[in-house]
């Protein structure tokens, strides 16, 4: 359990989770490490830093303080009032600068990547303002990068597949409370998290076809390789490198590297196990199509003791029943693509209307803001892109033209 106190509360025993300073500017080079002794109570003191968070499952509790009642009273009442939500700009508004940023962080993934091939050390310095981007652009209006990271092509996955999950991650974040310094340590996660394969044999890594039992073993330890690489002395928080580490746990036991269960595995690395998988199994792959994306969604929901529920049912909040990019059949026998969420109303997104099943014939296009009180169409369920071999789904949300304007 994360507790927010001023550190000046700070007392040997306590675990600190982070900070409210921007995580590359404070003094530590780790954010998240347990108060020893007075010597570490006295450097984190004076050091400037006013508030922080601790962790009090894994050291001692702030003692609970009495204030005046007049004082109780304004702390419930400020605890009741909702927090401010940044200011959420249209889609069509944050696709192109997504685009941008998806473009910039795919070629600082690949020079990283290229230079951990080449035995060098881990630098991940310009991640952090590529991290930073991700953050803001999510809040702007998360299904922009969400949707674009998604798509990807066979040549460019490996790097992609780490700014998507960024991207999802900061959204996962964000769903469940997350501030901006613990947003950007969980982006930073899932832009490393897979590290380790650039010290993977290419011809495995990119084969066009299912792994051999003796590949599958080699592939296997991309984890631990990852997280060695970060041990030996890239500056990144313990949560980070945990990530790296432990993305393939599952919390029935059955995971890798370790075979870690439950609350064995930590609150970043079972985020990063949702995040890591959606992302594969929406993309296409030499020796696969990516599933739909809501498909994707009902999938793994039958994928009994892989992922924690509860982060698994943020995640769903956090991304949309019918996440961008989805193909549905709306009751009156129209298809339609989802072009973004209702917050609010996660069954009812705004969707473009474009065939007609009755008639068997394309429609002019329609927006629909299905959680409009006029809105006298609803969403029957999702429908397989297979079965109707639509070769403009993207163009319809407007995802190719933003695309092709960043290149």
């Amino acid at each position: 359990m994360l507790k927010k106190i001023a550190v000046k509360q700070l007392t040997v025993g306590m675990f600190v989770h982070g900070f409210d300073e921007r995580w590359h500017k404070h003094p530590f080079w780790r954010s998240q490490f347990l108060i020893k002794d007075e010597s570490r109570l006295r450097e984190v003191q004076t050091s400037g830093i006013d508030q922080c968070w601790i962790d009090v499952s894994k050291g001692q509790d702030a003692p609970a303080e009495k204030p005046p009642e007049s004082a109780v009273t304004a702390t419930a009442r400020s605890e009741r009032a909702p927090k401010p939500k940044p200011e959420r700009v249209p889609l069509a508004d944050e696709l192109q600068r997504a685009a941008r940023l998806r473009a910039r962080s795919a070629q600082a993934m690949r020079r990283m990547f290229a230079e951990v091939r080449l035995g060098n050390a881990i630098a991940p310095g310009e991640c952090i303002s590529l991290v930073d981007d991700v953050v803001e652009s999510i809040n702007r209006h998360p299904d922009a990068l969400l949707s674009l990271a998604r798509l990807k092509n066979a040549d460019e996955y490996t790097y992609m597949h780490s700014v998507a999950v960024c991207a999802l991650m900061v959204a996962l974040g964000r769903q469940l409370g997350f501030d901006d310094t613990q947003c950007r340590e969980a982006g930073m996660a899932g832009m490393l998290h897979d590290l380790g394969k650039a010290a993977m044999p290419q011809d495995v890594l990119n084969k066009p076809g299912k792994l051999t039992p003796e590949e599958f073993a080699i592939i296997k330890q991309h984890p631990v390789r990852g997280y060695e690489m970060l041990l030996a002395g890239a500056d990144v928080s313990d949560g980070v490198k945990d990530v790296c580490h432990h993305h393939h746990e599952r919390v029935d036991g059955t995971g890798y590297p370790e075979g870690l269960a439950g609350d064995g595995i930590s609150l970043l690395a079972r985020m990063g196990a949702v995040c890591d998988v959606y992302d594969a199994v929406t993309s296409d792959r030499p020796y696969k199509a990516g599933w739909d994306p809501a498909h994707a969604l009902s999938q793994m929901a039958t994928w009994k003791g892989h992922f924690d529920p509860v982060i698994f049912q943020s995640f769903v909040k956090s991304i949309g029943i019918y996440p961008t990019g989805s193909l549905v059949r709306m009751r009156s026998g129209r298809l339609a693509v989802v072009l973004d969420q209702n917050p609010s109303a996660l069954t009812k997104p705004r969707v473009k209307l474009f065939f007609s099943t009755k008639a068997g014939l394309p429609l002019k296009p329609q927006v629909l803001d299905l959680a409009s009180p006029q809105a006298v169409d609803q969403i029957e369920g999702r429908e397989s892109p297979e079965n109707w071999n639509f070769p403009y789904l993207t163009e319809l949300w407007d995802g190719d033209a933003a695309l092709k304007q960043a290149h």
